[in-house]
């Protein structure tokens, strides 16, 4: 009985390490973040909260990648993010080919890119910022064996073309090679719906629309370290904090134009959170918020999207959810982070 006593505070903290071991991570986490700003504004919102945590020392930007060109003005608005919370220097990398992603422009990104005076932004057009593969073979070459952590909120061909890159003058590594040396893990937002039954193959934005079923499938069968798909965002809904943040906030601007777009919303409808959770889960793991679903694997089918098989696997596939009755709590919390103004900013730069 007592050998029991004893063991049972070892164990619930084995346990608790097991269920989220990034949550006492001291370090900063290296972030590489991978959007198709535009399509959606949550993608803004999930730069800004990376920004806060980066103010709150948890986080280190160390670049953004815009990897859809239809609308090539993604680079542009989220350099404009960066520079509102005092981080100019963090580099943006982007397609320069104009025939990949959402041809849609549900932002107004054109419009906001081409504001300079308004968000003090260099970059106007993605040609205008670094070549996406280019930057990301940098990053990744810089940085410490094992430091990165990968995030894509958009879709997948940014990745699939650092992985599938060849070597050239900045390593003499292939693609595959620098991520298995340099990137620790992959957190994607996608396969959404993907746990289920088992029986049903599903279908979403991210991993499949707009062509971007073959990339997917590559990455989920190839990445060479650990990947985790996040699940979670639909009822957590955020961008009513943003209505009264000071001068030089694209985010504010980009949330507004994409609510009235989408139908003729306003900041009181809000948006579903799902970039700003696989940001969260990013930074902090699964906190009291999220949970991993059962041990398995992703797979996937050109045709017919994702399916969360559960049972053992030599694929190092996570799935993360969201708890039941926590979308209103996690909802406030992401409110409150991204309505804040930022700790560098000048009123003096944005009157």
């Amino acid at each position: 009985m007592l050998i029991r006593f004893l063991l049972l505070p070892v164990i619930i903290l084995f346990v608790s390490c097991q269920n989220d071991e990034l949550l006492n991570n001291q370090d900063p986490v290296k972030i590489i973040l991978d959007t198709d700003m535009g399509s959606d504004a949550d993608d803004a919102g999930a730069l800004a909260l990376l920004h806060v945590y980066t103010e709150e020392g948890k986080a280190d930007i160390l670049g953004v990648i815009y990897s859809s060109g239809k609308v090539p003005y993604g680079a542009a608005v989220s350099e404009a993010i960066n520079i509102y919370y005092g981080r100019p220097e963090i580099p943006v990398g982007a397609d320069h080919e104009g025939e990949f992603g959402d041809p849609v422009d549900k932002m107004s990104a054109g419009k906001l890119a081409r504001d300079t005076t308004a968000f003090r932004n260099t970059i106007v057009h993605n040609r205008d910022a670094e070549e996406q593969t280019e930057l990301n073979r940098k990053l990744l070459a810089e940085k410490e064996d094992n430091s990165i952590t990968y995030v894509t909120i958009g879709h997948t061909r940014g990745l699939y073309k650092l992985l599938t890159s060849e070597p050239d003058k900045i390593s003499p590594l292939s693609g595959m090679e620098l991520v298995q040396q340099k990137v620790k893990r992959w957190i994607a937002l996608g396969a959404l719906g993907a746990y289920n039954d088992g029986n049903h193959f599903v279908i979403d934005w991210n991993f499949w629309f707009n062509d971007t079923q073959p990339y997917t499938k590559y990455l989920v069968d190839n990445f060479p370290s650990e990947s985790v798909f996040v699940d979670a965002g639909r009822e957590i809904l955020t961008g009513r904090s943003l209505m009264d943040t000071p001068r030089g906030n694209i985010v504010r601007t980009a949330y507004r134009d994409w609510l009235w777009w989408y139908n003729e919303y306003t900041f009181e409808d809000q948006r579903p959170s799902w970039d700003l959770v696989a940001v969260h889960y990013a930074v902090n793991g699964l906190g009291e918020w999220l949970e991993y679903a059962p041990q398995g694997w992703l797979e996937f089918d050109i045709e017919d999207g994702s399916r969360w098989n559960v049972g053992e696997s030599e694929r190092m596939h996570k799935y993360v959810m969201e708890k039941t009755g926590i979308s209103q709590k996690f909802a406030d919390y992401l409110n409150d982070k991204i309505g804040r103004t930022p700790k560098k900013y000048d009123p003096v730069l944005w009157k």
